[in-house]
């Protein structure tokens, strides 16, 4: 029986570079924003039922994700029915992935986990943290967003410290090192301990 790991954390606190030390740990890695991407894409399930709600967001037959930011930017309200519209491909694609994992844990990257209520579906949840100017920081590195677009996102998300309090593990990730130990130590203790890994941290 494949253990189901839920990962979250906030907008820049390191989460898609702690689910990299996930896969080296041998571990099948499902990427929520990957496989958004992917049904945004030109030919993408999701294109079709995104331009029936906001046409102007279609560029080349695919979603383009710069413009649906500066949407839903101006109109908060759109971000919900666009989560209505999507959420249910992206859980079929996380269901397929499952039901193909040989690996004895598999790892789900899902940054809205606690704000969609998926953390129901996992056996345990590991939660990736780091300072509040540290992950603003790393986001507008990226040079995709503006500093509003990117407070507007943290406001949209749960407070990192109520998801690091409900989650059955922490990543601290300060330091690249300091992250990749967290989670061999993880890895380790859910091989040892099957579904009792979760009960404590």
């Amino acid at each position: 029986m494949t253990f189901k790991l839920g990962l979250t954390g906030s907008i820049g606190s390191g989460k898609s570079t702690t689910a990299e030390f996930f896969l080296r740990e041998g571990c099948a890695v499902w990427d929520a924003d990957e496989t958004v991407q992917r049904l945004y894409s030109n030919g993408g399930m999701a294109v079709s039922r995104i331009r029936k709600i906001i046409p102007d967001v279609i560029s080349n037959n695919s979603v383009s994700r710069t413009r649906l930011r500066e949407a839903i930017e101006k109109d908060l309200n759109l971000l919900d029915l666009i989560e209505e519209t999507v959420h249910p491909l992206v859980s079929e694609d996380r269901n397929r992935f499952l039901s193909n994992a040989t690996s004895d844990i598999a790892v789900f990257d899902i940054p809205l986990l606690y704000e969609t209520g998926s953390e129901e579906e996992m056996d345990a949840v590991a939660c990736v943290t780091a300072p509040f100017n540290v992950r603003k920081s790393r986001v507008l590195s990226r040079g995709k967003m503006s500093e509003n677009q990117v407070l507007n996102i943290m406001r949209r998300q749960m407070p990192d410290s109520e998801k690091c309090a409900r989650a059955n593990f922490v990543v601290i990730a300060d330091t690249m090192d300091h992250a990749r130990q967290q989670v061999h130590e993880i890895v380790k203790k859910i091989r040892r301990d099957g579904k009792n890994a979760r009960n404590s941290s």
